[in-house]
């Protein structure tokens, strides 16, 4: 009998290990934006075939639309453990001491995506994601969103237009500094809560992509969209460098191949998807779009290149002076 409970006892070890072994590895992986976006279809190719690779090893949990943490929030959530996998802009990296992801948001030094993905692919984009390291941060990747542009309730074409209008931005001191150049009065909030903002008119406006702006239905409560395309908005795709750091050799392998293939779909769909935004924002009859003249374009960047100069202190003259080379800017042609 004694025999037969022992057998009893070690079999039902056995089954209690085997279950154990089988659980998946749950990887939380949280964002602010609408599923529909570049971002949110990304993250949801990258879980899709992350969860085939692996066989079943690996379940990827995705939070859209600040379902679990706001954007001021998500950051420390990631470096407490409480959210495993992030996507968050990389004007958000400045508050917490990487103040030279700021360089992404430096005003027209960006003219394509060519060049954005010269600078994130190389040299510089690899310094940038390595200085994570020391804030329990592991950067793996960057993903596009789309060329921001500005829009309000009041008609935008010159530079001058954007005097004293309530703008809210991301908690950027790039972004802070290019706002406060054209006369505008920047207001840091949340982006969850920028709808009810333009409704209440707590805001006059605020720059987005076109496909945050359509899917945010920020098309309802403002007038006036101007293709400025003034500043490149992306994201970094990071990770809490513990778990990564915990991970099985092989799962984090089969992981960065994944995500370098969600990278590339990303940045395939993020132009067509900021298109086809753009195209929707405009057939609602809703918003009028605006689209500058090539002599209207430069004055915009004639107005915000002081701002390149502000932020020397923050992002780094020398880092600065690496993209110029990268992209071929030259200040001193406008």
């Amino acid at each position: 009998m004694k025999l037969k409970m022992l057998v009893v006892a070690l079999l039902s070890l056995s089954f209690a290990a085997a279950a154990s072994a089988a659980q998946p590895i749950v990887i939380k992986f949280s964002h602010v934006v609408a599923v529909d976006t570049p971002k949110g279809q990304a993250a949801a190719y990258f879980k899709k075939i992350a969860e085939e690779r692996t066989k079943g090893r690996v379940k990827i949990d995705i939070y859209p639309n600040s379902q679990l943490f706001k954007d001021k929030e998500e950051l420390e959530a990631l470096q407490l453990g409480s959210v495993h996998m992030l996507a968050p802009a990389t004007s958000k990296f400045g508050p917490m001491g990487a103040k030279q992801f700021e360089l992404f948001e430096l005003p027209y030094v960006f003219d394509s995506y060519d060049e954005v993905h010269k600078v994130a692919e190389g040299a510089v984009g690899k310094q940038l994601l390595r200085s994570l390291d020391s804030k329990g941060i592991t950067g793996l990747a960057f993903w596009d969103n789309g060329f921001r542009c500005m829009s309000a309730n009041k008609k935008i074409v010159t530079p001058n237009d954007m005097r004293g209008l309530k703008m809210r931005i991301s908690s950027s001191k790039g972004i802070d500094a290019y706002m406060r150049q054209l006369g505008s009065v920047p207001q840091v909030m949340s982006f969850g809560e920028v709808y009810q903002a333009m409704q209440t008119g707590v805001v006059d406006g605020a720059e987005n992509s076109p496909s945050n702006f359509y899917t945010q239905k920020m098309h309802e409560v403002q007038k006036y969209y101007t293709n400025t395309n003034h500043s490149y908005s992306g994201y970094a795709v990071i990770v809490n460098k513990k778990f990564w750091d915990g991970l099985p050799k092989e799962i984090r392998g089969t992981l960065e191949q994944a995500l370098r293939d969600a990278t590339a779909y990303n940045n395939k769909i993020a132009a067509k998807d900021n298109d086809e935004s753009l195209a929707k924002v405009k057939k609602t009859g809703k918003t009028q779009v605006i689209d500058l003249t090539p002599e209207q374009k430069k004055s915009w960047k004639k107005a915000m290149l002081p701002a390149h100069k502000k932020m020397e202190d923050k992002i780094g003259k020398d880092l600065i002076n690496a993209v110029y080379r990268e992209t071929g800017f030259n200040p001193t042609t406008l």
